[in-house]
């Protein structure tokens, strides 16, 4: 068994020597004047000698320091980045885009986990999803499946009770949500 492991440990450092050396000699590739033959030539045949596991990391590598080079280069010249400039979404505005896109383009349409989420975790504030939007997030739950929908079902079920102990309240938006959550426990019970 201590052999295996020596094995394992020797393949490991052996492996990542040659990946420090491909990674040493081919950066200074692209980097070398036009006319210097020599460098390309030595890469490829770093390139050629490693695994194919090996290659894609080391491609990976080279190209995420190529990426960071490009972005020094841009910032230096003083050319705005695309991205920064772009305002980002909401993820309240993401995730209700998500479901009106369900409700209308079917065909389209994709499922995204983290959306689904987000519905799932806001669907009784009010805030978060209006009024206008609760009857599609209904129509939606109706096709939720396995333990998305039986967590919907305990967590309906555990505000309901907590509800029910506080009492009657005046509040007008806790009987909105608890209007909500009864609506969601007669579509999934």
């Amino acid at each position: 068994m201590a052999k295996q492991k020596r094995k394992v440990i020797e393949v490991t450092e052996k492996k990542k020597k040659k990946l420090k050396a491909a990674a040493e000699e081919v950066p200074g590739a692209p980097a070398a004047p036009p006319g210097a033959g020599e460098a390309p030539a030595q890469g490829a045949a770093v390139l050629g000698a490693l695994s194919s596991e090996e290659r894609r990391v080391l491609e990976r590598k080279l190209k995420k320091e190529r990426k960071k080079e490009e972005r020094k280069r841009l910032r230096e010249a003083g050319v705005a980045m695309a991205q920064s400039s772009l305002a980002r979404r909401s993820g309240a505005q993401l995730a209700l885009d998500y479901l009106c896109g369900w409700a209308q383009k079917r065909e389209n349409w994709r499922f995204q986990k983290t959306r689904q989420t987000w519905l799932l975790l806001h669907m009784y504030d009010c805030d978060e999803v209006p009024d206008e939007h609760f009857p599609a997030l209904l129509a939606y739950l109706e096709g939720l499946r396995g333990r998305a929908r039986e967590l919907t079902v305990q967590k309906a079920e555990a505000l309901m009770r907590e509800l029910d102990e506080e009492g009657p309240g005046a509040d007008p938006r806790l009987l909105e949500k608890t209007q909500r959550i009864r609506q969601v426990l007669q579509l999934l019970s």
